[in-house]
């Protein structure tokens, strides 16, 4: 595809699935959703899967950042390969905190808060010093194109700055995986653009892996690996 895997590291997975299944019940109906998915995640690695609106991909997502189980098979991550859903509640929400990052086509910035608060606040949250997790959101937020809109509240954002800013946020604690879903669909398309150049030179900056479901054939042709999902299977 369209980046260079050179610097892949391939000393083992970062991520691995085995057997993913996912049923939802309605009523006395069961209706599966993810059908039997395995895939791996080497570390450096950026993938896309793609497929139509209904197939399975927001909740494959959902289930591989460990913030839905799934019915049956296993998650695995680290060098360790440690099944992440036999962590306690408390240990598995402070491995998300520290591990992975997310970014929705929906950012969820506070809007009583302003870009360089939003960004900060996982640090806060994680207990780092309100100076140095100022210093790091002020350094990300530099990054992404934003020092000129640190007091600014979202209201008083375009919709590519607050994107940018959710990606800022999402970074911060530096995670091994950054799990996007949709993250362009709001976008015009140059702020488009902008998003998908940021996405590669996050990785090829920080070395973090990069997870996305995404419509935009466009933006998975920046990935290395594009895999498609149809009625709940991986596909290629």
């Amino acid at each position: 595809m369209g980046c260079d895997m050179s610097r892949i590291q391939s000393s083992g997975p970062l991520l691995r699935a085995d057997g993913i299944r996912k049923v939802f019940i309605k009523g006395k109906e069961e209706i599966p959703v993810i059908r039997g998915v395995s895939l791996s995640i080497q570390q450096g690695e950026m993938i896309a899967i793609t497929g139509a609106s209904g197939a399975g991909k927001s909740t494959l997502l959902h289930i591989l950042g460990a913030l839905e189980p799934p019915s049956a098979g296993k998650v695995y991550f680290g060098p360790g390969q440690e099944e992440v859903f036999k962590y306690s509640e408390r240990a598995l929400s402070a491995f998300r905190n520290k591990s992975l990052g997310f970014v929705f086509q929906f950012h969820y910035l506070l809007p009583e808060f302003t870009a360089l608060e939003n960004a900060m606040m996982p640090a806060l949250i994680a207990g780092h010093p309100r100076t140095a997790a100022e210093s790091q959101a002020r350094e990300l937020l530099n990054f992404v194109g934003l020092s000129h809109r640190l007091s600014h509240r979202p209201s008083e954002l375009s919709g590519g700055e607050q994107q940018r800013v959710a990606i800022a946020r999402a970074v911060i604690l530096r995670p091994k995986l950054l799990l996007a879903d949709e993250l362009t669909g709001n976008l015009d398309s140059v702020n488009r653009n902008n998003v998908m150049e940021l996405l590669v030179r996050l990785n090829e900056s920080m070395g973090v892996s990069v997870l996305l479901v995404t419509h935009d054939l466009e933006l998975a042709g920046k990935m290395h690996r594009v895999l498609s999902m149809r009625d709940g299977l991986l596909v290629n």
